[in-house]
């Protein structure tokens, strides 16, 4: 049969019964419309949240965690070597929070090849003073440079300039709900005590919106000076060390490198947000 033929007997067809041709257009054209609609929201959602995320989450981190000793007393007794210890209890040791030697660590990052970038970051525990109240918040002290190049820090930094952290002493970006709670406009000065008991004056300068809404009432951002002048430390005090990697898959084997040679723990990307990578994929599925 001829193609011109069959064209004819199809247009006679649709002709025909043009009522129940026109339900099914627009049957066929509803359905392939909700399929593309449904298709972007998964899209968007799945971008959106990785955003949050690997914006803001550095390839791998390292610090010192807060736990008991791996080795106990009785473990070094030579008496007791062939015994099973059972210890109850067991208490972390004093350890000091901040990583030991971090410039010749900052150092070695900076020449391996791997490495996109490095941002040494250090938190503060701090009170909030609204007027007889005092509002639970964390100060993270950044490299503002590093923190903008690596995290995208100035996209989530509304109604001011996240460079004015480095420009102007005592300056401080607050959450964006720590400012709706404390009616803080731009330029004003707060009040904050920190866990020692000592209370500082601090100019806001911008406001901070990461789009989770119980992490903008306590978070809050300063320089790394700002912060280490707040807990009374020296400027080679850094608790955490934030790095970025060029390829992000070869973070779960190059923790495990930096977390012997540099002696502190190491956490990589996917160990971290494990439980998340699994909502994605579930996502993606669907």
């Amino acid at each position: 049969m001829k193609v011109k033929h069959i064209f004819e007997i199809a247009r006679a067809l649709m002709s025909a019964r043009s009522k129940q041709t026109m339900v099914a257009a627009i049957g066929v054209t509803f359905s392939v419309a909700f399929f593309v609609s449904l298709l972007g929201f998964m899209e968007g959602l799945n971008a959106l949240l990785d955003g949050l995320v690997l914006n803001r989450t550095p390839h791998i981190r390292l610090y010192n965690d807060i736990r008991p000793s791996d080795q106990q007393p009785i473990d070094l007794d030579p008496t007791y070597k062939s015994y099973h210890n059972f210890i109850t209890s067991v208490k972390p040791s004093i350890a000091r929070k901040e990583i030991y030697n971090v410039e010749n660590i900052l150092k070695r990052l900076s020449t391996d090849t791997r490495v996109l970038g490095v941002a040494p970051k250090l938190t503060a525990q701090a009170f909030y003073n609204l007027g007889n109240v005092e509002l639970n918040g964390n100060i993270n002290g950044v490299d503002v440079v590093q923190e903008a190049l690596l995290f995208n820090f100035e996209d989530y930094v509304i109604n001011g300039n996240y460079m004015d952290l480095k420009n102007q002493s005592n300056s401080i970006i607050i959450g964006k709900g720590v400012a709706e709670k404390m009616l803080a406009n731009k330029g004003d000065l707060i009040q904050v005590t920190t866990v020692n008991g000592e209370q500082f004056s601090l100019k806001v300068v911008g406001f901070f919106q990461s789009g989770i809404a119980e992490l903008d009432k306590v978070q809050s951002y300063a320089s790394l000076a700002t912060c280490q002048k707040l807990l009374g430390k020296p400027s080679t005090y850094i608790t955490d060390i934030q790095i970025k990697l060029h390829k992000i898959r070869e973070a779960p084997f190059i923790a495990k490198e930096y977390k012997q040679i540099f002696r502190v723990d190491a956490e990589d990307i996917q160990t971290a947000n494990a439980q998340f990578e699994t909502g994605s994929s579930a996502r993606t599925i669907i």
